[in-house]
């Protein structure tokens, strides 16, 4: 078969493949990216999935996308545009109540003196506690990470990345501790009295996230959340009208003017090694594509347990690979609707409609999910947090009807007793309808149709290994230098000219383009591009 020679072959086509290729090819490079779909970007990407409705099919809001990223590649020019949310979240409570997140502080703070006088006063402490390390992570989100084993080069990194926590005040170092090493709960018991405002808060330390609120190292997930921003709004999140296939196409866009070239329906079956050294990949098709980089922006399971021979890595290392730890416990549903959810504590049309819907009340109900899905594969009463897109982007529904995402957890990446998710996603399916319905009695007959993604249909459609929408475990094992692997933390593969630069890398997951950018700069380095992209920094 034909073989062609690039300066970088980038294996996916998601949105931080796209986003690497980009600065690569800016820079001159020949680049190459070849997706397995039919479509590029990923995770991101919109569908019709029945007659007239469309719908992000699986990420489904903004917040982390970097805005050097929307900056350099034209998206908004390109026509993205992202809608704030009028609220964060919307959150039923058992009691026939509710609590609303968001709209600015003092309004916030109004919502939670219904709940307690004390949470609405500690608020502005707690925002600015989380905001103060935040800023930190913000700023190391586009560095690469120092890579242990490279000698002064290495410490040299590590010293002026600690910079900003070395600066940071007692109290903030005291917060960043916790905020890496406590459960959830610990961290939230800390500040809130109220069980739904510490409900409100520490759903994000479960989204994407096989874990209890009472699972140590879960804040910092809640974290990861909160360091986004929308139309230059820190914490805030955000639609992107036309969906999040909207994000991808932009890039597609940005991409081809760059001179990039872009292969769908080209899955690649092996990455190609000679010596010790990726040379290339070959594809499915058997056509082979060489490569001075091969860029991988899949997640690290994939990309070594089934697109790199086992003999090319040494034993210590797939033992490594089989350590890091994937599935996210994540079910992805999209619901055609014919009508608006009526909740009983709030039934007619508003700003909730337009918030996170978050079906979760209290901390406690989120570790029985977990608890449940743990021993018997699937919550009985799972966590669901809904968005109706279709209330701010018309273009996703016929008139008078509406789309709705449902990202629900928990449910296990493999059920117990060797039962497959093919026999029960319709069972799950059912489950997740009926967990809205008790909030919103009439919601079952609303639905005229429905889009399934249980965590095995996750692995086949997008090649998420478990499920995992983050490419693998976001705990303190496998962040920052140490993601995936420690000594392996700075883009680069066990193979010389083998990179990495999805999700599975630092900062990990969620739509934000900086894996894709910081591996870019670095593949420019190793190529004696080094400006660029401006330094390491």
């Amino acid at each position: 078969m034909a073989t062609s020679k690039y300066d970088a072959v980038i294996i996916g086509g998601g949105h931080n493949g796209l986003v690497c290729a980009f600065y690569l090819a800016r820079a001159g490079k020949r680049v190459r990216v070849l997706e397995r779909r039919a479509i590029v970007g990923g995770a991101a990407v919109t569908e019709e999935f029945h007659p007239g409705f469309r719908n992000s099919v699986a990420s489904y809001t903004v917040s982390l996308l970097q805005p050097k990223v929307i900056r350099d590649m034209g998206l908004a020019a390109r026509g993205l545009r992202i809608v704030e949310r009028p609220i964060s979240n919307f959150l039923p409570q058992e009691d026939g109540g509710y609590l609303k997140l968001g709209g600015g502080l003092a309004r916030t703070q109004e919502e939670f003196r219904r709940f307690s006088a004390h949470d609405a006063a500690v608020l502005p402490q707690y925002y600015d506690a989380l905001e103060g390390v935040a800023d930190v992570l913000r700023d190391l989100a586009l560095r690469t990470p120092p890579n242990v084993g490279d000698g002064l080069a290495m410490l040299v990194d590590a010293a002026r990345q600690g910079r900003g926590l070395a600066g940071l005040d007692l109290a903030a170092k005291r917060d960043v501790l916790d905020l890496f090493t406590k459960s959830a709960r610990t961290f939230l018991d800390g500040w809130f009295e109220s069980e739904a405002v510490k409900a409100a808060f520490g759903f994000d330390a479960i989204v994407g996230n096989f874990a209890s609120p009472d699972t140590p190292g879960s804040a910092y997930v809640l974290l990861h959340h909160v360091f986004g921003e929308v139309n230059g709004k820190k914490g805030a999140w955000g639609h992107a009208i036309g969906g999040m296939g909207a994000i991808t196409q932009a890039m597609q866009a940005a991409c081809v003017e760059a001179g990039v070239e872009i292969s769908v329906d080209a899955p690649v079956a092996r990455v190609l090694v000679d010596g010790g050294r990726a040379i290339g990949v070959r594809l499915e098709s058997g056509e082979e594509a060489m490569g001075a980089a091969v860029v991988a922006n899949v997640g690290p399971r994939l990309l070594y347990d089934r697109l790199i021979a086992s003999e090319d890595l040494t034993p210590e290392y797939r033992r490594r690979v089989k350590g890091f730890k994937v599935g996210s416990g994540t079910f992805r549903m999209n619901v055609a609707l014919s009508e608006l959810p009526r909740f009983t504590c709030l039934p007619e049309p508003g700003e909730h409609h337009q918030s996170g819907i978050i079906i979760a009340p209290t901390l406690d109900y989120m570790d029985r999910a977990y608890t449940d899905a743990k021993t018997g594969g699937m919550s009985k009463a799972p966590i669901v947090e809904m968005l109706i897109p279709s209330t701010v982007d018309d273009s996703l529904a016929p008139p008078g009807q509406h789309v709705a995402s449902l990202f629900c957890q928990q449910f296990a990446p493999e059920l117990p007793d060797g039962r497959s998710w093919d026999d029960r996603r319709e069972e799950a399916a059912d489950l997740i309808v009926d967990t809205v319905e008790h909030y919103a009695p009439g919601f079952r007959a609303s639905v005229i149709a429905r889009q399934i993604h249980s965590p095995l249909d996750l692995e086949r459609k997008f090649g998420l290994m478990g499920g995992d929408i983050m490419h693998g475990n976001m705990t303190l094992d496998q962040l920052w230098a140490a993601r995936p692997i420690l000594g392996n933390g700075a883009y680069r593969g066990p193979l010389k000219g083998l990179y990495m630069c999805g999700a599975g890398t630092h900062p990990g997951g969620g739509v934000t383009g900086a894996p894709g950018h910081n591996a870019a700069r670095e593949i420019l380095a190793d190529q004696g591009l080094f400006g660029r992209l401006r330094g390491r920094s």
